[in-house]
């Protein structure tokens, strides 16, 4: 049942993305340290460095190129220190300051067809500097579900031990990332998790977000990607608050995403519905999809998750009163690869 208020402003969005649930603050009181995200300007980094700070961490430290100055001045508003810097750069790497917890959220995927060696560079060689960098630390390095090979749909999705067979080089050089980052971990004995994240959304980005925007805007919508996975951000921030009691050696593999899998069609049927609309779709739906199977996670944290149907009802009154997108699509219905 939808029942939670509908969000107005990107204050709002904010306040309860990142409203601590006490399970996070149980988490967090016991790090005995600074936490240092590193992509900390990203679409995750801002909502989970000031869920830290709400759930009473010593200190976090937010380190990103920081383009958009009014990103860094929010985060410094809130209690997070910022430090601006390119993490390609290895002098910039190294002067960064030592840190007990760190994340990992740097990564390169839209605009990644056409600039390669960027894409390996960032996805590849990055993670395996950061483990060397924080031999001592636990690191909590956020991949991505695209490494794993496309499952029967509807379905379970891929489970941890699924079979990866990355489409196109942002999966492939995600898959190396996780690679080099393991052999970094196992020969330095560093605690590490790495967590497949398959589509976290919010108001202003995700899938729901572009379902939303193509049936407002009576733009078809092609259905050969037909299922896909969801987690409201501030769950996916959550989960992560709590990950680093999980970082072992040699590292653990876990994926991060809601607990079904939902038809394309269903969710633009009811955004259509809530937006009074009608959706147009393209194509039909494949017997696979990138799916992904996070009940190992979910049944460990138990965490209370923000319904598909609440997503739906948030999403379709955010864009229908003319609340703003970071313009960033997904691209979910790419089967080639390709972003």
């Amino acid at each position: 049942m939808v029942d939670e208020p509908l969000l107005d402003s990107d204050q709002a969005l904010l306040a309860r993305m990142t409203a601590p649930a006490p399970s996070v603050r149980e988490a967090v009181s016991r790090l005995d340290g600074d936490v240092l995200i590193l992509g900390a300007g990203g679409k995750m980094g801002p909502s989970l460095a000031e869920l830290l700070v709400r759930a009473g961490a010593r200190r976090v430290i937010g380190v990103s190129r920081f383009s958009d100055d009014s990103q860094r001045r929010r985060l410094e508003s809130v209690g997070v220190r910022t430090i601006a810097a390119d993490l390609m750069d290895e002098l910039a790497l190294i002067d960064l300051p030592e840190a007990p917890y760190v994340y990992l959220l740097a990564g390169f995927k839209f605009g990644a067809t056409g600039n390669e060696s960027l894409t390996w560079a960032m996805n590849t060689w990055l993670p395996g500097r950061v483990l060397q960098r924080y031999p001592q630390s636990r690191l909590v390095y956020v991949s991505s579900g695209n490494v794993y090979a496309f499952t029967r749909a509807p379905g379970s999705g891929a489970a941890e031990d699924g079979e990866l067979a990355p489409v196109g080089e942002y999966a492939m050089s995600r898959l190396g990332g996780e690679r080099v980052a393991a052999h970094f971990a196992r020969t330095q004995g560093t605690p590490l998790a790495i967590v497949r994240l398959f589509y976290a959304s919010e108001l202003r980005y995700g899938i729901i977000h572009d379902l939303a925007w193509k049936v407002f805007h009576g733009e078809p919508i092609d259905l050969r990607m037909g299922w896909v996975n969801q987690i409201w951000q501030g769950d996916a921030n959550a989960c992560l608050a709590r990950l680093f009691p999980w970082c072992d050696c040699p590292p653990v593999v876990v994926n991060l995403t809601g607990p079904a899998a939902l038809s394309v069609r269903w969710l633009a049927e009811r955004l259509g519905e809530a937006l009074g609309k009608e959706p147009s779709f393209t194509g039909s739906e494949a017997d696979t999809a990138l799916l992904g199977d996070a009940s190992r996670l979910l049944n460990r944290l138990q965490p209370d998750l923000v319904s598909a149907e609440q997503l739906v009802a948030w999403v379709a009154h955010w864009v229908r009163t003319g609340g703003h997108s970071l313009g960033k699509p997904t691209k979910f219905d790419s089967r080639t690869g390709r972003f």
